[in-house]
């Protein structure tokens, strides 16, 4: 799965932990690691938080790439 992968590197760039991540989104840190597994995917609300946590739009993170 594209978003998980792009979810763990940008996290990672940004030298966010996936605890911080969690918090500032509302989330447990399991459920990031889910997230970042493609365990389990986020809810709307919550790709639109972390994409503006990580100043990323959500095509970015969810891997489409625009013409």
């Amino acid at each position: 799965m594209e978003f998980g992968k792009n979810l763990k590197r940008l996290r990672k760039v940004k030298n966010i932990s996936q605890q911080r991540l969690a918090k500032e989104i509302g989330v447990s840190q399991r459920t990031v690691s889910h997230y970042e597994k493609g365990e389990s995917e986020p809810s709307l609300l919550c790709l639109c938080k972390i994409a503006a946590f990580l100043g990323v739009s959500t095509d970015e993170l969810l891997g489409h790439v625009l013409a």
